[in-house]
Order: structure tokens, then sequence, then C-alpha cells
């Protein structure tokens, strides 16, 4: 085997190990310690709790950026008008 070979040959198997690693969630903590991550029911029902409350905010930003652009001026006019009552209500509040 000549070096050529060997060096193609380290260069595979470290890149198959990390596939691995990744795979299946091993991952490294500190000083040659390795954990393996295994994904518990908690952490699942967390994360798509998350995914949703983003899926509800990336609708709602739709819906505000539908209300700002769409219409003609004059609605742009009143929207404008409305949000500066809003503010000098709260700052009346305050």
């Amino acid at each position: 085997m000549n070096p050529f070979e060997m060096v193609v040959l380290i260069v595979l198997i470290g890149s198959i190990a990390g596939v691995l690693r990744a795979r299946y969630g091993v991952v490294r903590t500190g000083r040659g310690k390795e954990e393996v991550y295994v994904g518990t029911r908690e952490n699942d029902a967390e994360s798509e709790r998350l995914r949703g409350e983003v899926r509800q905010l990336k609708d709602r930003i739709a819906v505000l950026e539908r209300i700002v652009t769409d219409g003609d001026r004059n609605h742009g006019i009143a929207l404008e008008r409305e949000i500066e009552a809003l503010r000098t209500d709260k700052e009346f509040r305050q």
C-alpha cells in the first residue's frame, strides 16, 4: 500500500466514523468523553409544541404583512391613525 492510498483510507475511515457518530447521537463533551444522546418523549413533545408555536407566529406575521402591504393608500393611512391612537392611549394610561 502506497502512502497516498493510506491517506485516502484514513480520511475515509474518519468520515465514516463522523457520519455514524452523528447518526447515533454521540456527542463529545470535553476531554475525550463521549455521551450518547437519546431523544426522550419529553424532548419530542417540547420540540413539537415549539414547532406549533413557531408555525402560529409565522401565520400571524403573514397576516400582519398582508394587512400592511395590501389595500389602497387610504387604508394604510387609517391603519397608521389607529396605531397612533393605540400608542397615545397606552401612554395616557401609564
